[in-house]
Order: structure tokens, then C-alpha cells, then sequence
């Protein structure tokens, strides 16, 4: 009997650090991949793969479209939704998983970001496991968060994981408890990434995604932010989504690595939530917003804010007084001699906010191929 050729898999390639980690797979090697997604049959699961190809290609799209099966899937499924047979003849094909998908939402209720988040990969490091007998699965890349350390202050090590931290939101609480299950799978190939916050492409500063510190920016842009709770020192540790794929690309198709953690963040290049604010004040020509002490915020003149916006950006606000720093000296020890390595931000937060103004925050849709194309021809 013929042994069927060998696949990747990857969750999620249509969400924003997916879709960017599926283009590095197309461009850079020739390997088969299989694309699990959120659909009610095949047939819609490979419109929105597609849809994906486009965006990421433009008219190159044609190109790749024959190395990817689209399979519909539900991640939060016992077995992912699919049938008995049907999954074990997706795991006789797998040798690689790439697991990045997730609830992003900070508000979500525990339980409904732990179904997502929790057991998504609950559900698929069983199918990992059945591939794994059922062939060898040679690696399980678990893509995480940096922000599993919460509440901790200080140094994180990328084998730090329980250091009695709390959490700021459902979203760090699930991840955490995500990556304690990889870690406790008995005999599981796996090796966890784990990037900080992720923005836009630092070439194009093309986004999919207008989260984290994309909100704040666009009231400071809109003059509804005058103040902010913030330690005005504080690390904000950002990296553009070009060097997460790149890293994520790089540490899943290593040699060794298994059982390890690896930070994708920006390290002693990790901004300052007062350097963001005078940058973006400064290109957007507003005053830079008052930084106060979190804990006198609400009973300050913060009353000037309004408050719909303090409602509205308040889940993001315990990122601006993060006291964790994270150590990644082991991811830099093996991507740095590859040429891969996160910029400061202020080294392209203008061509963010350009792209964030034109896109009018995501409101008019300009694709990847094309703002790339246009920032590598500038």
C-alpha cells in the first residue's frame, strides 16, 4: 500500500498571524498543507481559502492554490467536527501541526474563551496524537502568548509557565491553562511560540486585525484621549506580524527544538507606553495624552474622557502598565544567525498609522499583496 505523501496542518489560516504564517509556508518550500477552517462543508471552507490567497497574492493567488486543502472543521468538536474515517485519514497524511488558533477577545467570559481556547487544543493534540500513531508526527507548534505571565512582575524566562502569576482578562487565563495542557501530553513533539503583541507588517504596515494598541491610537487620532492610566515607563513589548510568521516559520521547521518555548518578542527592543504616546501624538498632531497612576484613573479628572471610550478601550488599558519583561534570549540564540529579528517600533509605527488612516481602521479593505507591493515599490 502506498504510504500518502505527508502534510502539513495549520489552524487558522484565516486569521492574521495564520494567514501570514500560510504565505511563508507557500513562498518558502514546496510542502502540501492541509488548512482546517470554520465552515459548513469543503466547498465553503475553500471559498474562504480563496478569499485568503487573494489578499495575501493578488493575482500570484492561482499559483499556490493547488497545494492547499481547505478542510471544514470545528476546532471546539470532540474529533474537530469531522468524521471518524475522515480524520483518520487526515492524520495518516500529518507530520506537522501548527496550532494557532484562538479567542483573541480580552472580554470574553472564562468559560466561553476556555471552549475556544482551551479546548480547541485540547481537541487538537488528540488528533495530534493519532497522527502521531499513526505515522509520526515529527512536530507540534504551539502558538501561545507571551502575556501567559499576567500579573507577573519582572523577568519571564521561555521556560517560565507557572510562577503564581494572576491574569489581567479570560484571554491570558485560557492561554496559560492552553499551554499547561501541551506541556503535561505525554510524549507530544511539541515546541510553543510565543509572540507579545502583535501590529501590522513593518514594510507595509498592512494589519488584518485592529486590536490591543490599534484602539487607544485611533481615539488619540480622534482627540478622545486625553488621558490614559498608564506607568509611563512601562514596557510595551510589540512585534510586527512579518517577524511573528517569520519566527513561527523558522522555529517550526528547525531541527530539534522539541519540548521548548520560545518568546517571538521584541525584548531590549520593547517600547514605552510614554515613547507611544509622543509618537503618535506627534503624527497625529495632538497634544500627548496625560498618563496617570492606574490606580487614581477613575477618581481623577479622567472624567474628561468620555465614557464610552474608557468603556470601550478599558480592556486594554492593563497593557499599558505591564511590569513583565520577557527573555528571549533563546529565541534570538537561533534567529538572529538567520537574519530574523524584531525592529523597535519606533522604526515603523508611521507606516502603521499610514496604513490605519487609509484603511480608515479597517473600515475599507486594502489587501495584503497590494500594500505590499506598493511599500516594496516605494
Amino acid at each position: 500500500m502506498t504510504r500518502p505523501e505527508r502534510e502539513l496542518l495549520l489552524t487558522v489560516a484565516t486569521g492574521f498571524v495564520g494567514m501570514e504564517v500560510l504565505a511563508r509556508y507557500l513562498e518558502r518550500g514546496q510542502r502540501r498543507i492541509t488548512a482546517l477552517v470554520r465552515a459548513r462543508d469543503d466547498r465553503a471552507a475553500a471559498e474562504r481559502i480563496d478569499l485568503v490567497l487573494e489578499n495575501l497574492f493578488g493575482e500570484h493567488a492561482r499559483h499556490y492554490r493547488g497545494r492547499i486543502r481547505a478542510v471544514a472543521s470545528d476546532l471546539t468538536a470532540p474529533g474537530l467536527g469531522l468524521s471518524s474515517r475522515r480524520r483518520r485519514e487526515l492524520a495518516q497524511r500529518t507530520d506537522a501541526i501548527v496550532h494557532s488558533a484562538a479567542s483573541v477577545s480580552f472580554t470574553l467570559p472564562l468559560d466561553c474563551a476556555r471552549e475556544v481556547n482551551v479546548g480547541g487544543t485540547r481537541h487538537m493534540l488528540d488528533f495530534a496524537e493519532c497522527a502521531a500513531g499513526l505515522g509520526g508526527l515529527e512536530r507540534y507548534t504551539h502558538v501561545s502568548t507571551a502575556y501567559v505571565a499576567g500579573t507577573h512582575c519582572g523577568r519571564f524566562g521561555e521556560q517560565d509557565h507557572d510562577v503564581s502569576q494572576g491574569f489581567h482578562n479570560s484571554y491570558e487565563q485560557s492561554k496559560f491553562e492552553a499551554e499547561r495542557m501541551v506541556r503535561e501530553r505525554s510524549g507530544m513533539p511539541f515546541t510553543i511560540v510565543r509572540p507579545s503583541i502583535v501590529v501590522g507588517d513593518r514594510r507595509s504596515g498592512w494589519t488584518a486585525a485592529f486590536n490591543v494598541i490599534y484602539w487607544p491610537l485611533r481615539a488619540l487620532a480622534r482627540g478622545l484621549l486625553e488621558a490614559v492610566p498608564a506607568l509611563p515607563s512601562s514596557p510595551v513589548d510589540v512585534v510586527s506580524v512579518d517577524y511573528v510568521a517569520d519566527a513561527i516559520y523558522s522555529l517550526s521547521e528547525q531541527a530539534g527544538g522539541i519540548g521548548e518555548t520560545y518568546h517571538v518578542t521584541a525584548g531590549a527592543n520593547a517600547s514605552s507606553i510614554d515613547e507611544i504616546a509622543a509618537l503618535a501624538s506627534s503624527y497625529f498632531r495632538r497634544p500627548i495624552p496625560r498618563l496617570l497612576p492606574p490606580d487614581s484613573f477613575e477618581s481623577s479628572d479622567s472624567g474628561r474622557v468620555s465614557r464610552q471610550v474608557l468603556e470601550q478601550a478599558r480592556a486594554y488599558f492593563p497593557y499599558f502598565s505591564i511590569q513583565a519583561v520577557f527573555d528571549n534570549r533563546s529565541a534570538r540564540k537561533l534567529l538572529l544567525p538567520r537574519g530574523i529579528d524584531a525592529s523597535p517600533l519606533s522604526d515603523y509605527i508611521g507606516r502603521l498609522l499610514d496604513f490605519a488612516t487609509a484603511s480608515r481602521w479597517g473600515k475599507q479593505l486594502i489587501p495584503r499583496a497590494r500594500a505590499l507591493e506598493g511599500a516594496l515599490a516605494g
